[in-house]
C-alpha cells in the first residue's frame, strides 16, 4: 500500500462519522412516523424533492469525468478499489460498515451520498481520493471534491461475527442486490423500470441522490433512502434492510411522472439464463447449465401458483400472466445440486433467489416474463416485473410498497408438489421425429413423497396450439416425485402456450407447470 493510501480520513468525511452514538442509541421510534410536517430529514424529504424534479423538465446528473478517469476500461476501472480501512463507522460499535464505488467506465452518473445522523440531520459525503486505492492507474492527488461517487456496499457480519461481509450493493441507474447467508450474489432488483421489451428503446431511471441512516449499535435493520429520476419519472424510495438468513428489504415508494410512460414496471427483477436442462438446442459448454435463475414463480390471489422455467431463445420472447392482487412473483434458482453446474468458481447453485411480495392491494394487470437472446453468461437477459392495468399518464401519482426477499429456499415450508426439472427433446415411438416433441417434467415435493407408488396420480395438460398426446405420469424413486411425459405435436411454426399439472381425483397435487414453446 502506497503512503498516500496510509493517510486518515478526510476532516470532512470523519465530522459526519462522529455523530452522536449515544443519542442514537434511544433513537427507536420509526423516523418516518409523521413525518409530513417534520423539520428533520425523514422519507417526507425525499419525496418532497422528487415532486421539485418532476416539476422540471429532465437534467441528468453527469458532468464530465477528468481525462485520467474518463477512458477507463473494465480492468482499468476494477482496478480502482475502496481502501476497507475507511470504511463507514469501521471504528464505531455498529453492525453496519458501508463503502463507496468510484465513477468511471459504465458508471457516469454521479450520484450524491449522505449521511442522516440520530438527531435526523443529513449532511453529504464529500468524495475524496484517499479513500480510494486506484492500483495501476495514475491519478493526481487534487482530485476534484464535487467528483461524487458510482453508488455504495453496505455490509453485515452475515456469515460470522467477525468478519462483515458483503450484504447489499445499489450501483448503476437504479439497480441492486442483497445476499442472504451463504450466499453468491447473482440476480439484481431494479428500482423501476420503463419500457422494457418493446421495439422503442428502454429507458433507464437512475438513483442520483442516496440518504443513509445511522443504524444503533444493536440495530438488526439499516434504512436507505434514494431519490429516482429519469426523462419520465421522479420517485422517492425508502428501503428497509434486514440481514439474516433469508435478506429482506422492505421498499416503499412514491412516483411523480413528467410523461405518460407507454410500459411501466413495477418492483422489476433481472436476472440471467444461459442455459439449463430444458434447453432443446446445443450449446458448446462443458457445464450442464448455467444460469443465475431458472424459473419464474407467480402466486395468484386465490392460492395458484404458476411456475414457468426460464429460456435462453433465439428471438425476443415476452410472456404475461394475467394476475389482480398478485401475492407474490419470483426469479428463483430452484437447482442447488453443485454436479448439475460443474462450476467451481461461478458457484451458480450457490445463487440467491428473489421474491417479491406486495404490500396492499396493487389491483389489476400482469406479471410480465422478457427473455432476451443472450450469446454469453455475462448478459443479464431476463426481466419480470407487474404491470398495473390502468395507464399512467403525465402529472400523475402513484404509491406502491413491497417486500423483497433475498434467499436460498423461500419454499422451505413448501408442502404442495413443485416442479424440479424440464426436460426437451424429439418425441416419436420407435424412430425419433424432431417435429414432435417430447416433454418430461419432474414434480418433488413432501406431499407426493408421502403418497403410496400405487396411487393413481394423473396429469391435465393444455394447449393453445397443436396437439397433445395422453399424458402418463409416474412415482419416480430416484427423487421421491413423480413424472410427467407427454408429446406435442407442433401446428406447423404456430407457438404453444402448455400448461400442467398433477391431481389425484379432485385434490390438486400440484403448482401449475407453464410453458411456450417456439420453433427455434
Amino acid at each position: 500500500m502506497s503512503p498516500r493510501m496510509m493517510r486518515v480520513l478526510p476532516f470532512t468525511l470523519a465530522v459526519v462519522l462522529t455523530s452522536s452514538i449515544a443519542a442514537a442509541e434511544t433513537n427507536t421510534v420509526d423516523p418516518d412516523a409523521n413525518d409530513v410536517n417534520s423539520d428533520k430529514f425523514t422519507f417526507a424529504t425525499v419525496t418532497r424533492r422528487a415532486a421539485e424534479l418532476a416539476a422540471n423538465p429532465y437534467q441528468p446528473d453527469r458532468p464530465a469525468l477528468p481525462h485520467y478517469l474518463a477512458n477507463l476500461d473494465y480492468d482499468h476501472y476494477r482496478d480502482i478499489r475502496f481502501d476497507p480501512a475507511h470504511n463507514l463507522w469501521r471504528n464505531e460499535t455498529l453492525p453496519f460498515q458501508v463503502n463507496f464505488f468510484h465513477r468511471g467506465f459504465l458508471s457516469q452518473d454521479r450520484v450524491t451520498i449522505n449521511l442522516v445522523d440520530a438527531a435526523g440531520q443529513a449532511a453529504p459525503v464529500t468524495f475524496h481520493h484517499d479513500l480510494f486505492n486506484y492500483g495501476k492507474n495514475l491519478v493526481p492527488d487534487d482530485m476534484p471534491t464535487n467528483l461524487g461517487y458510482a453508488g455504495l456496499r453496505i455490509m453485515h457480519p452475515l456469515n460470522r461475527a467477525d468478519v462483515f461481509d458483503d450484504l447489499a450493493v445499489f450501483q448503476g441507474a437504479s439497480y441492486f442486490r442483497a445476499l442472504g447467508k451463504d450466499l453468491n450474489y447473482g440476480l439484481s432488483a431494479r428500482g423501476l423500470a420503463i419500457d422494457t421489451g418493446l421495439p422503442s428503446r428502454e429507458e433507464f431511471p437512475v438513483f442520483r441522490e442516496f440518504w443513509l441512516r445511522q443504524p444503533v449499535p444493536n440495530a438488526s435493520e439499516i434504512t436507505l433512502y434514494g431519490l429516482l429520476d429519469s426523462d419520465s419519472v421522479a420517485g422517492a424510495y425508502r428501503f428497509v434492510i434486514h440481514p439474516g438468513v433469508e435478506t429482506v428489504i422492505d421498499v416503499k415508494a412514491k412516483l411523480f411522472f413528467r410523461k405518460s410512460v407507454q410500459k411501466l414496471g413495477i418492483a422489476p427483477l433481472t436476472s440471467m439464463f444461459f442455459h439449463g436442462e430444458n434447453s432443446d438446442r446445443f450449446i458448446d459448454d462443458f457445464r450442464p447449465e448455467v444460469h443465475d435463475s431458472d424459473g419464474l414463480l407467480v402466486e395468484t390471489n386465490y392460492g395458484e401458483r404458476i411456475w414457468r422455467p426460464l429460456a435462453n431463445p433465439i428471438g425476443l420472447r415476452v410472456s404475461n400472466f394475467q394476475v389482480e392482487n398478485p401475492r407474490s412473483f419470483a426469479l428463483l434458482q430452484r437447482d442447488r445440486n453443485f454436479t448439475n453446474y460443474e462450476d467451481l468458481e461461478a458457484h451458480y447453485h450457490n445463487r440467491p433467489s428473489a421474491v417479491v411480495e406486495p404490500i396492499g392491494n396493487w389491483g389489476k394487470g400482469v406479471v410480465e416474463l422478457v427473455e432476451i437472446p443472450s450469446n454469453a453468461e455475462r448478459y443479464d437477459n431476463i426481466g419480470a416485473y407487474w404491470i398495473p392495468a390502468q395507464p399512467t399518464e403525465a402529472g400523475q401519482e402513484l404509491n406502491f410498497a413491497y417486500r423483497l426477499r433475498f434467499t436460498k429456499d423461500p419454499e422451505a415450508a413448501m408442502l404442495g408438489g413443485r416442479v424440479s426439472a424440464t426436460r426437451i427433446g424429439a418425441g416419436g415411438t420407435d424412430i425419433l421425429d424432431p417435429n414432435v416433441r417430447k416433454f418430461v417434467v419432474d414434480f418433488t415435493g413432501e406431499t407426493l413423497a408421502k403418497l403410496d407408488p400405487n396411487t393413481p396420480v394423473e396429469a391435465q395438460v393444455f394447449t393453445t396450439s397443436g396437439q397433445v398426446s395422453k399424458p402418463i405420469v409416474q412415482a419416480n424413486p430416484a427423487n421421491n416425485g413423480w413424472r410427467l411425459f407427454f408429446e406435442l405435436t407442433p401446428n406447423g411454426n404456430q407457438p404453444a402456450d402448455l400448461r400442467a399439472f398433477l391431481r389425484n381425483g379432485n385434490d390438486v397435487l400440484s403448482e401449475t407447470w407453464s410453458f411456450r414453446w417456439v420453433r427455434e
